[in-house]
């Protein structure tokens, strides 16, 4: 076989998966994220997916070989900080600005994350996935803020609970659902921060 006869699978599967615009694609990935907080990840089905975005199930195989994959890629595609940009000049109103900002997106990231659930424990392309796409960006942009928090001086290097900020303000998003029945709220949140957060890094 040739170089050339050996390209052209690749070729034009190229090609046909070019034929896919980018916003069409935003509207299989919404759709499959959207079904899958209302449903739960073993609801959905390609299929189903395709019946709501009126395509044909082949389109979605062609371009992703298995749910995991399109759900990995719809995962990847959401990518996006919402801490960015968060600079106060002050770590604990800098913290009260991330808690508000988290408050205002953790209903539909919290039922995401919910819903996927059981699946990545058992999909580590989907685990990944997640990670990359709600979490990773998320505890770098935190991280950033209490960096900045500690060559201002108002904590220390080495202070223990430093390493456990992004995990208290996580955590909280998670938990509550589960414990109260409630998503965690921007003003649930600040007052988390200013009970819990900021007393554990000695900042009054």
């Amino acid at each position: 076989m040739t170089s050339q006869a050996a390209d052209e699978p690749e070729t034009l599967a190229a090609a046909r998966r070019s034929k896919i615009t980018p916003e069409r694609e935003r509207e299989f990935f919404d759709a499959v994220l959207e079904q899958i907080r209302e449903c739960g990840y073993d609801s959905v089905s390609m299929d189903g997916v395709a019946a709501s975005t009126r395509c044909s199930k082949s389109t979605l195989y062609r371009q992703w070989k298995t749910k995991p994959q399109f759900v990995a890629a719809a995962l990847r595609a959401s990518r996006r900080v919402h801490f960015t940009g968060i600079d106060t000049g002050s770590l604990a109103e800098d913290l009260r600005q991330a808690a508000r900002a988290a408050g205002a997106w953790s209903t539909k990231d919290t039922q995401l994350v919910h819903a996927l659930g059981h699946a990545v424990t058992q999909d580590e392309q989907l685990a990944r996935a997640l990670r990359e796409a709600l979490v990773e960006p998320e505890v770098c942009a935190l991280e950033e803020i209490l960096r900045r928090g500690v060559e201002r001086g108002e904590v220390a290097a080495d202070h223990p609970a430093l390493a456990y900020i992004p995990a208290q303000m996580f955590g909280v998003l998670r938990a509550r659902p589960v414990l109260e029945g409630k998503y965690a709220d921007p003003d649930y949140l600040v007052r988390f921060v200013e009970a819990a957060v900021l007393p554990a890094l000695g900042i009054t």
